[in-house]
């Protein structure tokens, strides 16, 4: 048996790649976690990413509770996506596109779906 001398250079050890549907992973969980009163009903969110480098764009599509702050929801979920992404996979996310697939009512009861 013989022992390792020297080290190898940085170059010349090779390189590590994330999947693409790796990266969409990562980025629907943090969708996920980043929506506080999720529908019951709703679809868990679905993301794809398009990398490029150490870059990548995500689309974000979820479905959310209605009434409420729709615009702030989608604000917490960009940063949220933005965040676990660069943190969990090393990649810079310069977009990330959220798109409400559909409002679902939230605290409906008989009454309310009466017409009058």
């Amino acid at each position: 048996m013989t022992a390792v001398t020297g080290r190898v250079a940085a170059a010349e050890r090779g390189e590590t790649r994330i999947a693409d549907r790796v990266v969409a992973k990562i980025a629907a969980q943090a969708a996920k976690e980043a929506v506080e009163n999720p529908p019951a009903d709703g679809i868990s969110p679905r993301a794809t990413v398009t990398v490029h480098r150490d870059s990548a764009r995500v689309r974000v599509s979820l479905e959310l509770g209605y009434p409420g702050d729709i615009g702030r929801t989608c604000g917490a979920v960009r940063r949220r996506v933005a965040h676990r992404v660069n943190t969990l996979a090393g990649m810079e996310v310069p977009e990330v596109a959220v798109q409400v697939e559909r409002l679902h009512p939230t605290g409906t009861s008989a009454a309310q779906g009466r017409i009058r």
